[in-house]
C-alpha cells in the first residue's frame, strides 16, 4: 500500500495465528504416501500471502480459515472460500487471484483449484467468483506484468512468529 492512499479498512481485526502442525515420523518419511489434506493447504496459504493493504497475513485477518478449505486428494480437487474483511472490499479479486496463484504454484498439476468468496460476505461476490472461476480471465491476468507484480507482492515467505 503506497503512502497517502486511504485504506478501505484502516483498523482491521487481527486474529491469532494457528499453531504449527506437529510433524510425525511418517510426515518426514519420503517413502510413505502423504496425501494432501485441508491442513496442508491451509498451512500453504496462512504463511505465504499478505493482505494487499496491510502487512498482515490472510490468516491474521481471518480471510482464510482452515474450516473453509476442502481437499479431495482422490478426486484431485481443492476448494478454498475466503472472507474479505469488509463487504465492499475492492481488493477481493486480487486476494482471490493471489490465493489461486499460490495454489497453482504449490500443488501438482493434477489438482483442480476452486477459489471463491464465502457466501454472503461481499457485495459483489457473484462477479468476483465469476472472474476467479474463468480460466481465460485468470490466464490473461497472469500475463499482465503489472498485475502479476502486485500478486507477487502479496505472495511472501513469512517466517511464522506466533
Amino acid at each position: 500500500m503506497s503512502g497517502g492512499t486511504r485504506l478501505e479498512n484502516a483498523n482491521p481485526l487481527i486474529f491469532q495465528r494457528t499453531g504449527e502442525r506437529l510433524q510425525t515420523a511418517n510426515d518426514e518419511d519420503e517413502n510413505v504416501a502423504d496425501p494432501i489434506d485441508d491442513r496442508e493447504i491451509f498451512d500453504i496459504l496462512s504463511v505465504s500471502i499478505n493482505d494487499p493493504e496491510h502487512p498482515l497475513s490472510l490468516e491474521e485477518l481471518n480471510v482464510v480459515e482452515q474450516v473453509r478449505v476442502r481437499v479431495d486428494d482422490q478426486e484431485n480437487t481443492v476448494g478454498v472460500e475466503f472472507t474479505p474483511t469488509i463487504p465492499h472490499c475492492s481488493m477481493a479479486t486480487l486476494i482471490g487471484l493471489s490465493i489461486k496463484v499460490k495454489l497453482l504454484r504449490s500443488l501438482p498439476e493434477r489438482f483442480k483449484i476452486d477459489v471463491h468468496i464465502t457466501p454472503g460476505t461481499h457485495a459483489s461476490e457473484d462477479a468476483v467468483n465469476k472472474q476467479l472461476a474463468d480460466k481465460e480471465r485468470v490466464a490473461a491476468a497472469l500475463e499482465n506484468s503489472q498485475l502479476l507484480e502486485v500478486v507477487n507482492q502479496c505472495l511472501i515467505s513469512n517466517a511464522r512468529t506466533g
